[in-house]
This record gives structure tokens, sequence and C-alpha cells, in this order.
């Protein structure tokens, strides 16, 4: 945003320069506001709100084009949200003012103060297109909390947090006829199809207010004649495609064509209109197989498929909703595709649990477990209560007892009826984590399903052993690995090759086979090495024996420590020695001689 700050107290000496520099806030003089006020995103007033707002009476015009005016009080306790404050940003801009000085945000907004949608802001916000200029008759009725009917026709990030922070007074359905007048006084809706505005749904001549938002996420594939000459007719009739088929020219992401057509008249039109052209080239269009391939158009440009193919391509390998239409003046051809990201199909997100503590699963994580359908998690590693925070309704299963192929089978059957499933792997999912085999299923019937990191345990252990894994000068290497155990190790990953160069090495799941662990490690580490065995990492019945690694065996065995048990090797356990002295070597010349 371009912000402007306008100090008016004596306060503002001091917060003035705060803002400046954390805001990159331009100052400006009380009486240049008027000659300035859209020049600026946004006003900060520091002083009496009474100055502010008699400055800025007579240039307010309307919240889709005024700046966001922003007060700050004469002591800077008290930051106030003036004008703007969703289309224009002054209530997030107030939030802003607020914690960088301290302060208590105002905002007097009824959709913020009852933790409500912003419906005025979600297009912006999400990147969708709202054709509805005048939104007071949904906001009013919505703010009033009457019951309302939410429709998601697609998944993307805007419907994540729709569906994420439901409010209590809206309705999730999922078809049209579900909207009823007896039902619903508001309905809302995102989707790229066409719904009326005003419905008579359920066959009732009453009629509810809807609220519809367009996501851009349809990709429209183009193959063009030479110079075709009627632009905008051509234009024109890619919208009316669109429309026979009950989708919105106001959901189109791009179009994409052939890098042959660069130049064309009707090309070079969009991207004056402002809407984003790819391009591709033949060889890139020929890998794509197409279900109406045409020798002529191989013949003219080298490749069976333009309009097909380039809407596959740029929607990754998607879904034809509309597949090649011929004009009847040959001048064109014209395909419609959706990536398969934006379908509203089954999903599997593998996430990792993180060590245990359900504090430590990531944001990320911790969304994709309140909205699972289905949360499968592995109950012999991860603790119940990573689950606690699923929604009403879903499925929460322990695989401790299940084969793959019946974890791969119960996934399957929520898949197949459309749900979000979480499989849910201890630490992250990548490090020993078993979750190859699944992938595999998942790549065999064609499963959309996508990886959420975790910590591992070994990043847990070294927090929990409050100790630094990289030394200077020591060690700047970490190995993770496994004892050779039921599952063979490669001969060149033996333990003891790779403790010839005495790096910090965790290792995972060899509590039950220390001995050899213990043995092997001997081979090069001196038996004085400091190690660590860390039984449950951030679980409530955590603990953790420090000592020698010729003591290892011993430690493991009078604790009767579990496969759940991190084996930590190296010198950089609990190290602190010649830090000081390695700090002043890099750094005396940050410092003046004498201080």
């Amino acid at each position: 945003m371009r912000i402007a700050i306008i100090n008016i107290s004596d306060a503002g000496l001091t917060a003035a320069p705060t803002l400046q520099q954390q805001l990159q806030a331009i100052p400006l003089c009380r009486d240049a506001v008027a000659a300035h006020w859209h020049d600026y995103d946004a006003f900060i007033f520091i002083g009496a709100m009474g100055i502010c707002v008699r400055t800025i009476a007579s240039l307010v015009e309307d919240k889709h084009t005024d700046p966001a005016v922003v007060c700050v009080d004469t002591q800077c306790q008290h930051v106030v949200s003036v004008l703007s404050g969703h289309v224009g940003g002054a209530n997030d801009l107030t939030r802003d003012v607020a914690a960088i000085l301290g302060a208590t945000p105002v905002i007097t907004t009824l959709s913020d103060n009852a933790g409500l949608w912003a419906l005025d802001t979600l297009a912006q916000r999400f990147g969708w297109s709202c054709p509805c200029t005048q939104l007071n008759p949904y906001i009013i009725p919505f703010v009033n909390q009457e019951p309302t009917a939410l429709l998601l026709d697609i998944r993307d990030r805007g419907t994540d947090y729709l569906e994420r922070t439901l409010p209590s007074h809206v309705t999730l359905v999922s078809a049209i006829e579900a909207i009823t007048p007896d039902r619903f006084k508001l309905a809302i809706i995102v989707s790229p199809y066409i719904y009326p505005n005003s419905h008579a749904f359920g066959g009732s001549p009453a009629k509810i207010p809807t609220l519809q938002y367009f996501p851009r996420i349809l990709t429209l594939g183009i193959g063009l004649a030479h110079q075709a000459s009627r632009v905008q007719g051509i234009i024109t009739d890619f919208h009316h495609h669109l429309e026979a088929q009950n989708l919105s020219p106001l959901a189109i992401r791009h179009y994409a064509t052939i890098n042959l057509k660069a130049d064309e008249p009707v090309v070079k039109q969009l991207q004056a209109d402002g809407q984003e052209v790819l391009f591709f080239t033949a060889d890139q269009l020929n890998e794509v197989e197409v279900p109406t391939p045409s020798d002529t158009v191989a013949q003219h440009v080298g490749t069976p498929s333009v309009s097909e193919a380039a809407a596959l391509l740029a929607s990754n390998h998607g879904t034809l909703l509309i597949p090649k239409q011929k004009s009847t003046d040959k001048d064109y051809t014209l395909a419609v595709a959706i990536d398969n990201q934006y379908l509203r199909h089954g999903h599997i997100e593998i996430v990792g649990a993180g060590p245990g503590d359900p504090d430590l699963v990531s944001v990320r994580g911790r969304m994709m477990l309140e909205k699972a359908d289905l949360i499968l998690y592995a109950g012999s590693l991860v603790p119940k209560a990573l689950t606690d925070c699923h929604k009403p309704g879903a499925v929460v299963k322990s695989s401790a007892d299940m084969n793959l192929e019946e974890q791969c089978t119960l996934m399957k059957e929520h898949y197949d009826q459309g749900h979000f499933i979480v499989r849910l792997h201890t630490g992250d999912p990548c490090i020993f984590g078993a979750i190859q085999e699944q992938m595999a299923f998942f790549d065999q019937h064609g499963m959309s399903y996508h990886i959420t990191p975790g910590i591992s345990s070994f990043l847990a252990a070294a927090a929990e052993l409050r100790s630094q894994f990289t030394i200077p000068e020591r060690t700047q290497t970490i190995i993770l690995t496994r004892g050779e155990g039921r599952t063979p190790m490669p001969e060149k990953e033996q333990l003891h090759l790779l403790a010839k160069s005495q790096s910090t090495m965790c290792i995972f799941l060899s509590a039950a086979i220390v001995d050899d662990v213990q043995r092997e490690l001997l081979q090069e580490y001196p038996e004085d090495t400091p190690v660590a065995a860390c039984y449950h990492l951030t679980w409530p019945d955590q603990h953790i024996y420090r000592g020698k690694l010729k003591d290892l065996a011993k430690i493991v065995h009078d604790h009767n420590l579990t496969l759940t048990t991190m084996l930590v090797v190296g010198e950089a356990i609990d190290n602190r020695q010649g830090l000081s002295e390695l700090y002043n070597k890099y750094f005396t010349h940050l410092f003046r001689k004498g201080e």
C-alpha cells in the first residue's frame, strides 16, 4: 500500500518515524491531504480524531474509491479504523499499526466484531470475480445472522477458508435443490457455473437473494485461422460457448494456444483486454493425448491438436469441460479445461504429525485435520490427541491393527465418495514414513494426493537436548539412518561406514538392536562420545537418558526402551566448548577497539 502519515500531535514525533520505517510510509502535512487524496491507498493520522474527521469530511465519496483512513490517538494507546474498513483495507492496516505500536486496535465493523466473513472483500482476497456491485442486500441479512446456504462447486484456497471458518448460521449444502425458502434467507455460491442471482429454489415462488462468486479457474485452449478478421466477434463467441454450457466467462483464468499464433489479432486483443495468454510449442502439444486429433491441423502446424492440447497443458493435464468446438466460419476452435485441483473430488493429504506433541503439528497440517472427512492415523506411533481437532461427523480410525490392503481399501471407499482424507504419519512422512506403497496404490488408481511435511523427531531431539547438531569446525553434517534389523541396509550404508565421519548421527527405529548398533559405532567413534536415548520425544511420558557411547546398550536395556526411541550420537550433544572463541574469531571486525 502507498501510505501517508499525517502527524498532528507531539506524540507523532516518536510514533511517526517508527511507522514510516515499518510501513515504508511517506510523511505528509495536514494541508496537503486534499491535494493527494487519490495519490495514496491509505492515510494514518496521529492525533485527535476530531482533527482527522474534519480534514477528510469534504473528501469522502465512496467506499469503493476512498482510501483507507486510520487514526492513532495522542497517547498511542488506540488505533481506530476510520474510513474504508473492508474494501479500502483500513481494518487490516489498523491491526498492523496497532501491532507495531503495541496499541489496541479499534474496529467497529459488525462482521469483524462478530467474526463473520467480509462479503465485500472475499472476491479481491481470493482472486474471484463478483459481478454484483451493490452488496448491501446480501451483507445485511448475513451480518444479522439470517439462515444462509453455502454452495461450493469447486475447491480452492478461498473455499477452504470458508469451510474452515463456517459461521453457526451458515449451512454447507451440496446441491442447488437443497436451498429452499423454508430453510434459508440467503444463498452464497462459489462456482464457475452460472446460477441466477435470484432463483425460485425448490419450485417455490418465494425467491432467495443469492450472492455468487466466480473463481478464475477455467482454461480456454484456442486455435485460430491466420489473421482472422472478426476479432471481437470471435472473443464474443468464446463467451457464448461457455454460457451455452452454463459456465461463466468471469471464471476464465487464462487462454492458451500454440506459439505460432502469438501475433494473431485475436491474441493481441485478449492481451490488451488484460487476459493472460499462454503459449506452447508444437512439440509440447504433440505430447498430449486428446479426444479429437486432426490430421489437417497436424499438416499445418505440426501437431494434431491445438485447442484441446493447449487447454489440457495449461490446466496441468486437467479435465476437459468442453471438448473441441469449431466455429461456423472455420476461423477458430475452442476447448475448455479445468485443473483437477479445483474439482471437489476425493483427495488424500499425507500429513506429518510431528514428534508427538499436538502443538507441534504444522499450521497447514492442523488445517488439513480440521477439514478431513476421514482421519487414518498411525495409532502405534501417533498420539490420538492429535486428531481431537476433527470436525463433527468425521471418521477417525487408527491403522495400528490394519494391514496395507485394509488401509488402502478404506481410503479408496472414502475417496470414491468425494471425501477429503488425511493419512496421518509420525514425524515427517518422508523419513521412514512407509508411504511409498500407499503412493503406489494412489498412482495405480489415479487418486489425487499431496504431502504436508512435519517436524521430524530428530529435530525434536535437538530441541529437547538443547543442542545444536552442527558445531563450527567440529561437525557440519547430520546423518539420519537406522540400524539393520528386519529391513536390510544397503551395503554402502552400514553403520560403521557412516560412522567414519564422526558426524552427528540420529538413529531411528533401532532400540531393539542397540547391541549391534553400539558395536558398529564403536568401530569409528571414541567410546566416550556423548550419546542420548530419547524416548517418546515431546509426548507426556518423554524421557531422555544421556551417557557415553560405551554405555549406550546398557542405557537402553536398563530402561526397557522401545522402538519409539531416537538414538543420538556425536560430540554436538551438549557441546558448549569453544563457541566464544569461534565467535570472536569470525566477528571481531564488528567491534571497535576497546569495546
